[in-house]
C-alpha cells in the first residue's frame, strides 16, 4: 500500500521567487525519496511563477476556504501525513483534518516564526529593542504557538528559533524538529569551476519584493548604504533582482547612481556567479535567508546583519556583519577590493554549508523521527495535553466561525 502525504499550502510553491518555495520543494523531494504519494492542495490562485508540480508527479488540488467540500476530499484521499505550510493553513484546515482523518499525523512547516518577524518589524518601526514582552504581547505569537501545540510535530528552520521556542516559550522538544535548508554537497570540481574574483563584477541584491523585509532592505540600500559604497567605488554598480517588482520598486532604478532594478531572474545561480559581492542588509525577519544560501553555494561572499545571519553562523564572524551603515559599507568595500578577504569568506561559506547544513545528515534524522511518530502517535498525543485542550476548546472558535461563513455564503 502506498503511503500518502497531503500538503496544504498557503500559496503554491515558487522556488524561483522565494526561499519558502525552495524549502517546500526540498520537502517534496524528501518525501518522494521515502516513496510517498503526494498531493498538494491550496486555496490560493496560481501565479505565473508557480512551479508545475504535476511535472514531478505531485497531484495538484484546488480547495476552498470555509467549505465542507474539503471534508469530502480529504476523507477520500485519506492521507497518512498532512503538512500545513505556515500556521495560517493549519488554522483554516487543521480541525477539518482531525475531524475526517484523526489518525493522520499533522506536521506544521513554520517556514520561519511569523510572530518573531512581525515583532521585529514593529520594533524597528517604533525604534525600540525587541523584548520578551513584545513577543508575548504579539497576537500572532499566540496564534502560531497554538498551532504548534495542535500539531504532532513542527519543523523549525533555525537553531535560534528552536532555542526561542524551547527556552522562552517552554515548548517540549518532542513537538519540534530542527530541519534547516537541505543542502546537497558541493564537489571540489564544481568549486574550482566557479568564476574567480577577477572574473566577477558589481554588487548584487536579491529577494521577493513583496516580502516586507526584502523591500525594507532595498530602501535601506538605496537611501543609506549604497551612497557610502558608491563614494568609495564610483564605478561599481548594484544590480537588484527579485520577483514582483512593483512601480514603487521600479522607480528606485537610477542609472547615474549605478542602482539598477533588474527584476525577476530565471536563473539565480547565473546572476549570483556573475556578481562579486551580495548585499543583504536585513533589518527584521526570521528563519534562514535563502539568498545567503544561494550566495554560499555559488561562491559569492556577502555582507548581511545579525538578523540576516541568525541561524547560519554559530560564532559570528564580524567580517560578515554590518549592523551599522559604517560597518556595512566598510565590509562591502573590503570584500569588493581585496582578493584575499574575498577568497577567505568564500571558503568559509563552503565550510558552513558542509558542516552545518548537510542534506544527508538532516534527512536521516527527519526520517527517523517520522518512523518514531508513526509507531508511537497515540502515546505522543497523550503527552501533549495542551494540544488536546486547544483541540477541545480554543480551536472551536475557528471551527464555528468557518461554519458560520460557509452557511452565510450558501
Amino acid at each position: 500500500m502506498n503511503k500518502k502525504l497531503l500538503i496544504i499550502g498557503f500559496v503554491w510553491p515558487e522556488p524561483r521567487s522565494s526561499a519558502a518555495g525552495s524549502r517546500m520543494m526540498q520537502l517534496i523531494s524528501f518525501f518522494q525519496s521515502q516513496q510517498y504519494q503526494i498531493a498538494f492542495a491550496s486555496a490560493c490562485a496560481k501565479s505565473d511563477n508557480a512551479f508545475d508540480l504535476s511535472s514531478i508527479g505531485v497531484e495538484k488540488v484546488t480547495i476552498e476556504l470555509n467549505h465542507s467540500s474539503f471534508d469530502d476530499f480529504i476523507l477520500k484521499y485519506n492521507p497518512d501525513i498532512v503538512i500545513f505550510d505556515r500556521f495560517m493553513s493549519e488554522e483554516q484546515f487543521g480541525w477539518r483534518v482531525s475531524g475526517q482523518c484523526p489518525n493522520a499525523i499533522k506536521i506544521l512547516d513554520t517556514e520561519d516564526l511569523h510572530f518573531l518577524r512581525r515583532t521585529r518589524q514593529q520594533a524597528l518601526k517604533d525604534n525600540v529593542e525587541v523584548t520578551h514582552d513584545n513577543l508575548f504581547n504579539e497576537t500572532t505569537t499566540k496564534r502560531e504557538i497554538a498551532s504548534i501545540y495542535r500539531c504532532d510535530l513542527s519543523l523549525i528552520i533555525s537553531t535560534a528559533e528552536m532555542g526561542l521556542l524551547q527556552d522562552t516559550f517552554k515548548i517540549d522538544s518532542s513537538l519540534l524538529q530542527y530541519l534547516p535548508f537541505l543542502v546537497a554537497p558541493i564537489s571540489e570540481v564544481k568549486k574550482q569551476e566557479l568564476p574567480s574574483f577577477e572574473n566577477r563584477q558589481h554588487f548584487i541584491s536579491i529577494g521577493n519584493f513583496r516580502h516586507e523585509p526584502n523591500y525594507n532592505a532595498l530602501l535601506y540600500l538605496k537611501d543609506t548604504i549604497w551612497k557610502g559604497i558608491r563614494a568609495l567605488l564610483p564605478n561599481a554598480q548594484l544590480h537588484n533582482y527579485g520577483s514582483y517588482a512593483s512601480q514603487k520598486v521600479n522607480q528606485l532604478h537610477n542609472e547615474k547612481e549605478g542602482f539598477l532594478i533588474r527584476g525577476f531572474t530565471e536563473d539565480v545561480n547565473e546572476v549570483m556567479q556573475q556578481s562579486k559581492v551580495l548585499l543583504a542588509p536585513i533589518r527584521f525577519g526570521a528563519g534562514l535567508k535563502g539568498k545567503l544560501f544561494d550566495a554560499m553555494q555559488n561562491g559569492t561572499p556577502f555582507v548581511s546583519t545579525s538578523v540576516g545571519l541568525e541561524g547560519i553562523v554559530k560564532d559570528i564572524k564580524q567580517d560578515f556583519i554590518g549592523d551599522t551603515p559604517e560597518e556595512f559599507i566598510s565590509h562591502s568595500v573590503a570584500l569588493y577590493t581585496d582578493t584575499f578577504t574575498w577568497s577567505q569568506q568564500q571558503a568559509l561559506g563552503f565550510k558552513i554549508l558542509e558542516q552545518q547544513f548537510s542534506k544527508i545528515h538532516f534527512e536521516g534524522k527527519f526520517e527517523d523521527r517520522l518512523l518514531s511518530l508513526v509507531d508511537t502517535i497515540k502515546a505522543h498525543r497523550q503527552q501533549n495535553f495542551i494540544g488536546q485542550l486547544l483541540q477541545h476548546h480554543t480551536l472551536q472558535s475557528t471551527k464555528y466561525m468557518s461554519k458560520w461563513i460557509e452557511a452565510k455564503n450558501s
